[in-house]
């Protein structure tokens, strides 16, 4: 993978355009998270209904907590004790920040921090965050390979960074928004061990 491809990646993210992106997990659909209009852009490009949320994928930790500023006590320590790792954790949003990525869900945001592989490791650390969906059209399989991904959804992305094959699996995604933990999807992870990894760091 060239750094002209990472630079094309890192471009067209803060342009505003859609990317495509290798996660730990599967091939990522990618756009900037920070303003309405990428986010827009994306869902057009998948399919996405606007009522269905889409999760912010940070850097690292300290990137999540400077996008979500609100991640601070129990949340925190919940994504602290996760992350970064193969999850997207569904905590409270009480700012209600990022409307147009929340669907209908405004007051619960979905969060990940993910160990990338190298190329999309460099992309991240320049843009920050990215908004990330599953580079599939709707109820199509997860791609694990850039091949994998939809030929028309390669043709209309802005850039397309290759990170060789993936699990193809997504990731667990949890939700910890009410009294109990709930396990919203089983995916790369065991969601039963994340639950007891939290539980241990709020006891």
């Amino acid at each position: 993978m060239s750094e002209h491809d990472v630079k094309a990646a890192v471009d067209a993210v803060r342009a505003g355009k859609s990317v495509i992106l290798p996660t730990d997990t599967v091939y990522g659909l990618c756009a900037s998270p920070y303003r309405p209009e990428p986010v827009e852009r994306l869902y057009r490009l998948k399919g996405r209904e606007p009522q269905q949320p889409t999760a912010i994928l940070a850097s690292d930790l300290d990137m999540l907590f400077e996008c979500v500023p609100e991640l601070r006590g129990r949340a925190g320590t919940i994504a602290r004790a996760l992350l970064p790792g193969p999850y997207t954790l569904v905590l409270s949003n009480p700012a209600r920040r990022y409307r147009w990525l929340t669907g209908s869900t405004p007051e619960a945001i979905g969060v990940r921090v993910p160990e990338l592989p190298e190329p999309a490791a460099r992309v991240l650390s320049l843009v920050g965050a990215v908004v990330a969906t599953s580079a599939n059209l709707p109820g199509g399989p997860d791609p694990r390979r850039l091949e994998d991904v939809p030929e028309e959804l390669r043709a209309r992305a802005a850039a397309l960074v290759d990170g060789g094959e993936l699990s193809g699996t997504p990731s667990t995604v949890l939700d910890f928004t009410g009294e109990e933990p709930q396990v919203v999807r089983e995916g790369a992870a065991p969601a039963d061990e994340a639950i007891a990894r939290v539980v241990a760091a709020l006891a």
